[in-house]
């Protein structure tokens, strides 16, 4: 795996249920190295703090992979780098083969799998329609949030090298969850017993699944 994009984002306003919002979805390509901290991107604009952001949502990453699927889906779209609202654009990136808790150095930074994105309505909004939510749910192409376990600059070309692999439970299977298996109750029972699960994920899984 490898990045192939580094994407930081503006405060750009949006129309969201008939109100003006600010969201930092709207990234594009930055040619400098980006500086992953504990929190956050450096200089990436994160409106929705409950949501985005934090301890354990403090960079996103998303599969360069996927895009001649979506490409295929929204054609008319002006394509770049960054549409997902990720932070890395990565090569080879595969949700089914990476597990919650896997820890990768990217560049000078040690960031550690922390779970898979869960969409909203500006995700919609980017792509001109909220039948993409519908949609972005029934595919295990949700893209990967990460904590940094140690703050470093990572540039385009820097190779994601697996330090630590744990046979948990993979991204795409917490994803589908929310998703594809949203009645699997044995698959929620080992979801919640991933001690490096976020912990917002963790919780909305109990309270789904009533666990």
């Amino acid at each position: 795996m490898k990045v192939i994009s580094t994407n930081i984002g503006v405060a750009t306003a949006v129309l969201k249920n008939g109100k003006e919002v600010q969201t930092g979805i709207y990234k594009t390509s930055v040619e400098e190295p980006i500086t992953l901290t504990k929190t956050g991107v450096v200089g990436d604009a994160v409106m929705d703090l409950k949501h985005h952001g934090g301890l354990d949502k403090a960079c996103y990453l998303y599969s360069a992979d996927h895009y001649d699927f979506w490409k295929e889906k929204f054609p008319d779209l002006y394509w770049t780098w960054g549409m997902f609202g990720e932070n890395l654009t990565i090569e080879e990136l595969n949700e089914t083969k990476i597990n919650i808790g896997d820890t990768f150095r990217i560049g000078s930074a040690v960031v550690q799998v922390s779970e898979p994105r869960r969409p909203c309505s500006v995700l919609g909004i980017r792509f001109g329609t909220q039948d993409m939510i519908k949609l972005f749910y029934r595919l295990p192409y949700p893209g990967i949030y990460v904590r940094i376990l140690e703050e470093g600059k990572v540039k385009v070309g820097d190779e994601l090298d697996l330090l630590n692999s744990f046979e948990s439970i993979s991204v795409a299977e917490i994803f589908s969850l929310f998703a594809t298996q949203k009645e699997n109750v044995t698959l929620a029972k080992k979801a919640i017993n991933c001690s490096y699960l976020a912990k917002s994920c963790l919780q909305s899984i109990k309270e789904k699944f009533k666990i």
